[in-house]
């Protein structure tokens, strides 16, 4: 193993040009989970989530009931919103005594 000396000013500028590329690295991954791109759903996965077929889910498109958004011939559902239809769409038991 080799061993580099060097003055302690070079090292502190080495230091801080580290974190400063670390501070970027960081906020470039932080984009990536803001945007929740991984998360997106296909009409496919939505629709053996909420166990309709496809048609189904073109009458929600078009009824405005279930939000998607388009690139070219793909649409896409956020999670959240299929699970605000599937929570608007939950009947408690009522269970009499």
């Amino acid at each position: 193993m080799e061993i580099v000396c060097i003055d302690r000013q070079t090292f502190e500028e080495l230091r801080v040009r580290f974190c400063k590329l670390e501070e970027k690295v960081v906020g470039l991954c932080r984009r990536e989970e803001d945007f929740g791109l991984k998360n997106w759903l296909d009409n496919q996965e939505v629709c053996d989530i909420l166990r309709i077929s496809k048609k189904t889910l073109q009458v929600y498109r078009d009824k405005g009931i279930l939000p998607f958004s388009r690139i070219k011939h793909k649409i896409f559902f956020k999670p959240g919103d299929v699970q605000k239809i599937l929570e608007s769409n939950y009947h408690h038991l009522k269970r009499g005594l």
